[in-house]
């Protein structure tokens, strides 16, 4: 049967009037049973104060005896010296004065404070008493009395409280009655009122399937507030469902695999991309994301979680690490919430990666090529400061640190292009640009160090030939490719260039030399890549920055083309790359 709200009221109110009753007089017996404990051992001091009197006059221990004789008959007087030693006891015959007191609890007690008491069955005689024992300069004196039947009754509190306390709790059961009975009308009408106000969510004070009007009083406030507050409820309601379906929408759609878990590590909700990406790290196929608790790529994971439940980081919320699994990396990320709930996070971070290793590599390498230009300034410049020179000699070191300038100039302008290239692409206008007569360009600038290798520069490409692209990166692009030629493929050397195919999208080109080419297949890959070489030392023998190359990649790339490079089989190398006609 289900209790009213009025009868609930009565029975807490009962529970707490009871235990409240019961306490007062438990309390209240203890203390009178206190006050009577102290009233007996004050009395039994009193007979150790006596008894110490007594030995201070006779130190014989002849006086005892006869005080004894003063006192009740059935007291039993025990004489203890600081170590534990009976001397006396009228209780017991001499030959079990032997035993050692020391750790009788009432002596322990009397050691520390002065005083102590206890109550148990004495071992000489299977006598319980109550004994009490006090402490004086050399000796304690211990006082017992028979825990009978008397002393128990001495100290047993009387009933007139209890009888007090019963009658005090029955009055308070009819006011309880009476508050319940009130309390519990209004809020019935209470409970009748907010019904109704949230199925009609309605501002009226008046019930219209009842004859009675709820009181205007302060339930009556709490039952107008309780409809309003529910109404606001519902819409709020309808405002989270709108915005879990956009979260969830967003989830979905995110480039991170993400999935929540509850405190307990049940799976609340997951996406399809944390399914991909575990099953990518994870050794066998599984659809169940519990598997990041388990499986040794997740330890990590598993292991911040089990010391956070531990209390070892309970207040560490966020944890991180990396797993790099078939080829791949991922970034892990833990988030705790405040209801000790997480959320696990899973990025592929392989594009990222490699680009952090190639920026790594990439400063060691422009550290490593500005090393050796910027020592052999100084090399020369502390020669010609430290040393007298002959003026033929100053001028050689004085031309050599010239050459390493414009070599460290040549690095600086390269790497500020590559950069611009990769990073402000849109900072290059574009225009139409003729092929040939940039080539026509290029080689007029060119002549003088074609001219002194004899290296003939051809080309075959028509006049209408026209890229819409940029005009400087274009002139670089085939100003590094001929620079190649003439550095590394040596003397008496024919260039050859042409467009030897187009379609609706891109020009074909071929860039090609007759000179000594490259010894292994295996560079080609690779001989696009910054600061690489095919051998130590040949960049710096010939000059160059070393990012030759590198420009001409990032140039076709610009022009959303692709280039390769290949040995020729009469000798040589030859560049085949593709520019888009319309950028």
């Amino acid at each position: 049967m289900k209790t009213n709200y009025k009868q609930k009221i009565f029975l807490y109110f009962l529970l707490i009037f009871a235990v409240f009753a019961a306490g007062i007089f438990v309390v209240g017996q203890l203390r009178e049973r206190k006050y009577k404990t102290e009233a007996l051992e004050e009395k039994l001091a009193a007979y150790a104060d006596i008894v110490d009197v007594a030995i201070t006059q006779q130190p014989d221990l002849s006086g005892v005896d006869s005080l004894l004789k003063l006192f009740p008959p059935n007291i039993r007087l025990t004489l203890i010296d600081r170590r534990g030693n009976v001397l006396y006891d009228n209780a017991v015959t001499t030959t079990k004065l032997a035993e050692n007191h020391s750790h009788r609890p009432e002596i322990i007690e009397a050691g520390k404070t002065g005083k102590g008491r206890d109550v148990r069955i004495s071992v000489s005689n299977k006598t319980e008493y109550l004994y009490y024992a006090k402490r004086f300069n050399a000796y304690y004196i211990r006082v017992a009395l028979p825990y009978d039947i008397k002393v128990r009754d001495f100290l047993k509190p009387d009933n007139l409280f209890l009888y007090y306390i019963i009658i005090l709790f029955a009055g308070m059961l009819i006011l309880i009655n009476l508050v319940a009975e009130r309390f519990g009308k209004s809020i019935k009408q209470l409970r009748d009122f907010a019904l109704f106000m949230g199925d009609n969510c309605a501002g009226s004070t008046k019930f219209p399937s009842l004859d009675s009007q709820f009181p205007d009083d302060e339930l009556g406030e709490i039952g107008s507030k309780i409809a309003e507050n529910y109404c606001q409820l519902q819409e709020n309601k309808k405002e989270i469902a709108l915005e879990r379906e956009k979260l969830l929408q967003h989830v979905h759609s995110s480039e991170e695999g993400l999935c929540f878990f509850s405190a307990g590590r049940s799976v609340e909700f997951y996406n399809g991309l944390f399914i991909q990406y575990l099953n990518v790290i994870t050794d066998l196929t599984n659809s169940n994301p519990s598997i990041v608790f388990t499986d040794a790529a997740f330890g990590k994971v598993a292991e911040f979680l089990s010391n956070r439940e531990a209390g070892d980081n309970v207040f560490e919320a966020y944890f991180e690490t990396h797993i790099d699994k078939q080829g791949k990396n991922f970034a892990v990320r833990v988030n705790v919430f405040d209801d000790r709930s997480f959320e696990i996070i899973i990025n592929d971070i392989t594009k990222q990666e490699k680009t952090r290793r190639m920026k790594q590599e990439m400063t060691g390498n422009i550290t490593h090529e500005l090393r050796t230009p910027v020592t052999g300034i100084r090399g020369c410049l502390e020669t010609i400061l430290e040393h007298q020179l002959e003026p033929e000699k100053k001028d050689y070191f004085i031309r050599s640190a010239y050459n390493q300038v414009l070599t460290l100039s040549e690095l600086i302008r390269d790497m500020s292009l590559i950069t611009k290239m990769e990073e402000a692409p849109q900072s290059f206008k574009s225009e139409k640009v003729a092929i040939a007569e940039l080539l026509s360009n290029l080689k007029n600038d060119m002549e003088i160090l074609l001219r002194e290798k004899n290296i003939r520069m051809n080309w075959d490409i028509a006049g209408d030939v026209v890229v819409n692209g940029n005009k400087n990166l274009l002139y670089s692009l085939f100003r590094n490719l001929t620079d190649n030629v003439i550095r590394y493929a040596g003397a008496d050397v024919d260039i050859n260039i042409c467009k030897f195919n187009e379609d609706r999208n891109f020009y074909y080109f071929s860039y090609s030399d007759n000179g000594v080419g490259i010894s292994g297949e295996q560079h080609l890959n690779r001989i696009f890549e910054r600061f690489y070489r095919i051998n130590e030392g040949r960049t710096r023998d010939t000059g160059g920055s070393g990012l030759g190359l590198s420009i001409v990649k990032n140039a076709v790339a610009f022009h959303k083309g692709t280039i390769v490079a290949k040995n020729k089989a009469g000798g040589g190398l030859e560049f085949v790359f593709k520019l888009k006609i319309e950028t």
